[in-house]
């Protein structure tokens, strides 16, 4: 199993159904889980379970002390447990390490990002929006899905080329790249320290919350690249919960348009590698830093 196919086995469950109300109502899934919906006081990092019976019917149980958004995310991630037959493995990890979660647990998390984010309607949202936490916040607030979920799933589907970093005090997690990123051959690598000259850690290291669009220069993220071009970086530290984020991408012009030979650090040339059809469109423009 891919990521690929988990998106494809989500978008077979969803088709044909009403997704009109799924911002305020998740049963339209649950019912075609035959599945019911419980919510009580969990342990603490437990976000939920399934019970199923002999019957094939089920029992999903989310943990009411969380979030709201939490418990939503939790509910379809166990729907996707049941839809894929993949087994449980929640004991083995806290639900945020993304380096060292089990596969089974990704694919879940992949699957529940699809029914609450439907891929048609919150592309149209994405289409055409520059990156950035005001669009991400918006988002969050229309489809009722965390902040750390919704920013993954705009630079998912973003045409930017764009990533969105989440890291703890001192090392990258996880980076969710779009698809124009990859076709660069641009790589944020996880279980990396964050790197020294990032907005993050320049947050991190005066124990600042916020930090407003800042041009960097692009070879602070990604060292084994090109060098001369610039990225807008936008990041936000929360101490609390050893929680920092980064949303980076290269604004208009300000990017290389080809994909890069990280061997040899140039843009490639090869036509093969040009005409893949994905649907995404090349980057225009290629402004080099002053």
């Amino acid at each position: 199993m891919d990521e690929v196919a988990v998106q494809s086995k989500a978008r077979q469950f969803m088709a044909g159904l009403d997704l009109s109300m799924i911002s305020t109502d998740l049963s339209v899934y649950i019912n075609k889980v035959r599945a019911r919906l419980k919510t009580e006081e969990l342990g603490e990092g437990e976000s939920g379970y399934t019970l199923t019976k002999r019957d094939g019917t089920s029992t999903i149980i989310v943990n009411e002390l969380e979030r709201i958004q939490r418990q939503r995310f939790s509910t379809c991630h166990e729907i996707g447990h049941l839809v894929l037959e993949l087994g449980s493995n929640h004991e083995e990890t806290p639900p945020w390490s993304y380096v060292k979660r089990h596969e089974n647990e990704i694919w879940c998390d992949v699957f529940a990002a699809e029914l609450l984010m439907p891929f048609d309607s919150f592309k149209r949202d994405v289409d055409n929006e520059e990156p950035s936490f005001d669009l991400v916040e918006r988002l969050s607030r229309k489809y009722r899905t965390s902040f750390a979920a919704t920013a993954s799933r705009v630079t998912a589907l973003s045409d930017y080329p764009c990533a969105f970093i989440t890291m703890d005090s001192s090392v990258i997690r996880h980076a969710s790249r779009s698809a124009p990123l990859r076709k660069l051959n641009a790589w944020v690598a996880p279980r990396t320290p964050i790197p020294p000259g990032s907005v993050a850690y320049e947050l991190i290291k005066n124990d600042e919350r916020s930090a407003e669009s800042s041009m960097i220069p692009q070879d602070v993220w990604f060292s084994d690249w090109l060098q001369g071009y610039d990225l807008v970086e936008l990041s936000k530290h929360y101490p609390e919960y050893n929680e920092t984020f980064s949303l980076i991408w290269f604004d208009v012009d300000d990017g290389p348009d080809e994909p890069v030979n990280t061997f040899r650090r140039e843009p490639q040339t090869d036509g093969e590698l040009l005409k893949e059809l994905d649907g995404v469109l090349p980057w225009p423009g290629k402004r080099k830093r002053r």
